[in-house]
């Protein structure tokens, strides 16, 4: 039985694992390693913030994921299959390093994220 999302430390698990499984991954990896080359000092940090400010109300968090995703979008041409594969991949390494009332708030969360992110950016196409 995993324990579940309870610290800023967790959340380092959690958002680790599934950016290694990401880079890894033959249907999204590029996105990441080649098409936008990922500079992980930084982004990695940000995606913490993130993730601590979804789960835990923190405040620290002050981006606007929807930008950054539009200009990706511009270089990759992101699809439906990039999207549900993102989902599928976040919700997998929360379900192999956690479990609870946190951890499904991360996948639900992930999954409205990934929803929306879609319909806004695929709908303009």
């Amino acid at each position: 039985m995993n324990k579940d999302i309870e610290t800023i430390d967790d959340i380092k698990v959690l958002i680790d694992h599934f950016y290694k499984d990401v880079t890894e991954d033959p249907v999204i990896g590029h996105i990441f390693t080649t098409s936008i080359k990922v500079n992980w000092e930084k982004h990695l940090p940000v995606m913490y913030s993130f993730w601590e400010n979804t789960l835990f109300y923190t405040g620290r968090y002050t981006g606007n994921p929807m930008v950054i995703h539009q200009r990706i979008h511009q270089l990759v041409h992101l699809t439906a299959q990039h999207f549900e594969r993102w989902t599928a991949i976040f919700r997998l390494t929360v379900d192999n390093h956690f479990e609870g009332e946190k951890a499904e708030l991360a996948k639900q969360r992930a999954l409205s994220i990934a929803t929306v992110m879609k319909i806004k950016l695929l709908i303009q196409d």
